[in-house]
């Protein structure tokens, strides 16, 4: 590679400095940091100082950093409503887009981007990094191998039992669409489609609550503090019934307060008909498991993942789903190939969550 890759960063807030940043400093050898936009500008510049290349500048203004002709690629770390009209703008000023997840908060704003892309023949991919987590990709190598047969049910984990984020503008429906829906079933979702490589969806049926998130005293115990019940504006509990064309069906379940002992979270079971399996993750989990049941020799049968670590210092390479991640997608930039999350299918699951809200809104099942 003559050039390291140039990246712009829009948005500074945590899902920047806790995944973008760090993941991209792992690539040092093939990028560089040089350009850094929040509305709260200060944010911007004190990322550029810590994160950014010598020359990096900061705007307030995402338009001014896409003026910079010297930028390849755009990283969108944006609450969810603005994701749209950043890539497409991104996409008309040549960049390749990183969009962070879900793609957009309603499918009309999705198509928006998937329009612009295909005009622009630039890359783009949506930041589903749960995808590189070991055990996802171990299951979805079992699934492709044809393992578990025909897999017709799937259940999709995204339960919190409380852990309300209370910061930023997760609650705020106007900034973000919806909410636990959309911020983490989105992953769960994501997961299951790409197991079942089943995309072809009929009809959606959907329940949404809005129980606790007003409730006074329904915070108690809540991970990350109370929240505030004046201003919460999204729903708490959401679940979708998703029956696909070839009849299969997916239950999704997501929220980030829900009275149950068991907390599963970017999780998945699957149903096949040689094989079932099942990952479990989530605040219930210390650690990821991956479970695979069937007949064997006569008997029902639970393989597990081996509970061997590794050794210290010795783990053979970082192995941070982020990290691989940022390294899997700057190489589709780089040798001309496809990133491993393709923006077709995360269109996909915009399309299932939004038609998700409107069922529960309208009291009625939604043809796709």
């Amino acid at each position: 590679m003559s050039k390291k890759l140039r990246i712009g960063i829009i948005g500074c807030g945590g899902i920047a400095n806790n995944k973008h940043f760090p993941a991209l400093a792992s690539q040092s050898d093939k990028c560089e940091i040089v350009a850094f936009c929040d509305t709260q500008v200060e944010r911007a510049r004190e990322a550029a100082e810590k994160f950014g290349s010598e020359e990096a500048k900061f705007y307030a203004d995402y338009h001014e950093l896409l003026a910079d002709k010297s930028i390849d690629v755009v990283h969108i770390c944006t609450p969810n409503v603005s994701h749209s009209p950043i890539a497409v703008a991104s996409f008309e000023a040549g960049k390749h887009v990183l969009c962070e997840k879900p793609m957009a908060h309603t499918t009309e704003a999705a198509e928006k981007m998937i329009v612009a892309w295909k005009k622009s023949g630039k890359k783009f991919t949506v930041g589903y990094q749960n995808r590189f987590r070991k055990e996802v990709t171990a299951l979805q190598e079992s699934c492709a191998n044809g393992d578990l047969g025909e897999i017709y049910f799937a259940k999709a984990h995204a339960i919190r039992r409380k852990a309300v984020p209370t910061w930023g503008v997760f609650p705020d429906k106007s900034q973000q669409g919806g909410g636990p829906l959309i911020d983490i079933g989105t992953h769960a979702l994501d997961i299951t489609l790409w197991m079942m490589d089943n995309y072809e969806v009929e009809s959606v049926t959907g329940s949404v609550f809005h129980k606790l998130g007003n409730l006074p005293g329904a915070d108690a115990g809540n991970l990350f503090g109370p929240w505030d019940t004046n201003n919460f504006e999204v729903e708490d509990s959401a679940f979708g019934f998703i029956k696909m064309k070839d009849g299969s069906t997916i239950f999704l379940e997501a929220s980030w307060a829900l009275n149950v002992l068991e907390s599963k979270e970017a999780a998945t079971t699957l149903c096949g008909t040689k094989a079932g399996a099942q990952i479990e993750a989530g605040m219930s989990f210390p650690v990821n498991q991956l479970t695979y049941n069937r007949a064997k020799n006569g008997l029902l049968t639970e393989e597990n993942i081996s509970t061997a670590g590794n050794i210290a210092f010795f783990e053979g390479g970082d192995s941070a789903p982020e990290k691989l991640e940022a390294k899997q997608w700057l190489e589709a930039i780089i040798n001309d190939a496809e990133p491993l999350v393709k923006p077709e299918q995360a269109f996909k699951v915009t399309q299932v969550l939004d038609a998700i809200y409107q069922a529960a809104a309208t009291g009625s099942e939604v043809k796709l």
